[in-house]
């Protein structure tokens, strides 16, 4: 297809730019929290950083060539901590997590995942980083990377992950043709409330009028 759009409806508005600069197949994409950038990671073994601020009708050229893995990348995740830090993971035989100032370009630290990283996680809380790769999951400490826990379970590869609207709990599916759910990132804070209130209220459910 060209862009142009096949039906009516009129929210529908025609394609306002076009990015191009992978040589492979887009698998991954991501937008920053800003909502400034896009980073794309493709089976060329490249990442592309975005600027979403240039779109218009015509290509348009990226802000950062990210070359440092050797296999696509698919795994994607925007620090929420911290907005110019992208985490990206290489599948295949490249294995591993890279860290990148998308400021500049550089890239800030690697760590061997030893495995195929599909899927990249941030809490929204604390300075972790949530993986996925081989069958089982890893949590990690930023910046040092050191591994906090491993989660495992599944019997075959981790394909894909989602992260819940909260942020705490990540689900996984695998080709074991099973989907686990992980409360990895801590409790969410109106549960946090709730618990807090009923251990120093012990007649949570009595009307302080009739106690």
């Amino acid at each position: 297809m060209d862009g142009k759009i096949v039906n009516s409806d009129v929210r529908i508005r025609p394609v306002v730019a076009t990015y191009r600069g992978h040589s492979g197949e887009v698998c991954g994409l991501k937008w920053s929290a800003s909502g400034k950038q896009l980073a794309s990671g493709g089976s060329d073994n490249v990442v592309h950083v975005w600027d979403a601020a240039r779109s218009s009708t015509t290509t348009t050229q990226w802000l950062h060539r990210l070359e440092e893995h050797t296999y696509a990348v698919k795994a994607l995740a925007w620090c929420p901590f911290q907005s110019s830090l992208l985490a990206t993971g290489g599948g295949g035989g490249d294995g591993s997590i890279k860290f990148w100032n998308t400021h500049t370009g550089a890239c800030l630290n690697s760590v061997h995942a030893g495995s195929q990283v599909c899927a990249l996680f941030w809490s929204k809380k604390e300075r972790e980083l949530l993986s996925s790769h081989g069958n089982h999951l890893a949590l990690l400490y930023y910046p040092s990377l050191l591994k906090i826990a491993e989660l495992t379970g599944h019997t075959s590869s981790v394909l894909c992950m989602a992260q819940s609207p909260d942020g705490c709990t990540v689900a996984s599916a695998a080709g074991d043709q099973t989907l686990r759910f992980w409360d990895v990132f801590g409790m969410p804070e109106t549960a946090k409330k709730r618990d807090h209130k009923a251990r120093h209220d012990p007649f949570p459910h009595v009307s302080p009028s009739i106690r």
